[in-house]
């Protein structure tokens, strides 16, 4: 079995505590939560959305050294957010696949940080992670059984140019 990868969240405290899917991951010990900003880890794969490249397996020995880096903060914030950690992070962007969680069910890209750490797991290989992870609800199995083939292309993908080129088939209008 492949060593884990850390997975570490950036609480900002600005949701509602009872539907935060990252303080769920930190009560059952499968990601620290950090309140500090200045106390995020250097180095490690930021999950970004507005970043510029995708996340591809090239980027699991990152992972594996310096960890996961997401954010949990209001959408009203997140730029601002996701400039100040980009700066000893680096960022990439998570690909096209589909919410199952109850408030974006069905909206692509529109996911909890449960459901971007299970995703970003399996994209990088490790399979196994992502299935422990997402059991936490009884909604989220239902993540990987939905995204299973755009998730498959995305980790067999050789680097981020690839991944771009199997988004694109989940994208298109024809």
């Amino acid at each position: 079995m492949k060593r884990k990868i850390q997975l570490i969240v950036y609480h900002a405290n600005e949701d509602d505590p009872k539907k935060c899917s990252a303080r769920k991951l930190h009560k059952f010990g499968f990601a620290k939560l950090e309140k500090n900003i200045r106390k995020m880890p250097k180095h490690a794969i930021l999950l970004n959305p507005f970043a510029k490249k995708s996340l591809s397996k090239e980027d699991e020995r990152i992972a594996k050294e310096n960890g996961i880096l997401a954010i949990d903060c209001s959408w009203k914030n997140a730029e601002k957010r996701f400039d100040e950690l980009a700066q000893d992070s680096i960022s990439r962007a998570l690909q096209f696949v589909v919410a199952v969680n109850p408030v974006n069910y069905g909206k692509a890209l529109k996911f909890t940080t449960l459901e971007a750490f299970a995703a970003l797991l399996y994209i990088l290989g490790h399979v196994e992670q992502a299935k422990e992870i997402i059991n936490i609800y009884k909604w989220s199995p239902h993540f990987l059984e939905l995204n299973k083939k755009p998730l498959e292309d995305y980790r067999v993908a050789k680097n981020s140019k690839d991944v771009i080129k199997a988004m694109k088939l989940y994208i298109s209008d024809e």
